[in-house]
């Protein structure tokens, strides 16, 4: 149970009742019974992951997974396998977004207000065939997870895994772009084989519960989240987090910079500037769990369940 020392105080003047509820600790976990894992995001591209991982060592953090937002599309072959390779080696899991989406085509419906909710479906069943040709050029080249914002995409992908046509280790992560918002939307996307659920980091933590109730898989949530998806910075909650809603991935996105998909070279000292801040943020969060929720478990580098490249 996290310790607050400004809660007691503000309970013994009254400004807290001593009768207020807490939320209940979660009894699910990870397969190696840890509460909490890291994820660092947006890291598009070898030179990239590189710099990030450096960062890592330097300043004596681990991570365990990371993931990239541009997509599988925009990356070369070699540029994938040293990506693979250098997950491998440090024994971290690798997520890669699929193929072109509605925010890529030529539509201008997704520009629209009330077209913004098709912007991260693949439109059309070409868009579809192009995110299963991600998916399958991703396994051939070693690569065991993948970003999934469809749950078209989704479905096919699970029946694919079923049938032996891709690994059935690859982990499907479901991207904050789906916004599951509800237990209900939650569980159906469990059934039809989300792996991990990243759900929005705009909720409650007593909204993210009721989701946890309905399902087991790891919850993936912005600790600090970009502005396109609202710049919250939550890093008081992250014990809260892990005591409530565990298995998590603590997610290390960032605010107050431009928006770097499609990723490349011209954007590539920014991006790793973007890497190295993340590492100073798991920093933050990982102070956080020291301070005040110090018997919470960390999963172990290289755990069975984590989609390591092959």
């Amino acid at each position: 149970m996290s310790v607050y020392k400004a809660e007691k105080i503000l309970k013994d003047m009254g400004y807290i009742s001593p009768q207020k509820s807490k939320l209940p600790d979660s009894d699910k976990r990870f397969p190696d019974g840890s509460h909490y894992r890291f994820e660092i995001p947006s890291v598009e591209g070898p030179s990239v992951m590189k710099a990030l991982l450096d960062e890592l060592k330097r300043k004596e953090q681990k991570v365990h997974r990371i993931s990239q937002g541009s997509g599988i599309m925009m990356l070369l072959d070699d540029e994938i396998q040293e990506m693979c390779k250098l997950a491998k080696e440090n024994e971290i899991e690798l997520s890669l977004f699929v193929g072109p989406r509605g925010t890529w085509d030529i539509s201008a419906g997704t520009l629209t207000p009330n077209g913004k909710m098709q912007a991260l479906k693949h439109e059309g069943i070409h868009q579809v065939m192009y995110a299963l040709e991600d998916l399958l050029r991703g396994a051939e080249l070693g690569l065991r997870g993948a970003l999934i914002a469809d749950e078209g995409l989704l479905k096919i992908a699970n029946e694919l895994k079923i049938k032996g046509v891709l690994p059935e280790n690859f982990v499907f992560k479901i991207s904050a772009q789906l916004m599951v918002t509800n237990p209900v939307s939650a569980k159906l996307l469990v059934e039809m084989g989300a792996s991990t659920i990243n759900v929005p980091s705009s909720l409650s933590i007593e909204k993210l519960f009721e989701i946890r109730q309905a399902v087991d898989v790891p919850f993936d949530l912005y600790v600090e989240t970009p502005d396109t998806l609202g710049g919250f910075l939550r890093y008081y909650e992250v014990p809260e987090m892990i005591r409530v809603l565990s298995p998590i991935y603590l997610k290390m996105g960032m605010r107050n910079h431009q928006d770097v998909y499609p990723a490349g070279q011209h954007l590539e000292q920014l991006n790793i500037s973007l890497a190295k801040e993340r590492v100073r943020r798991l920093q933050l969060s990982r102070a956080m769990i020291v301070r005040y929720l110090p018997d919470a478990i960390e999963s172990s580098i290289g755990a069975v369940d984590l989609g390591i490249p092959q």
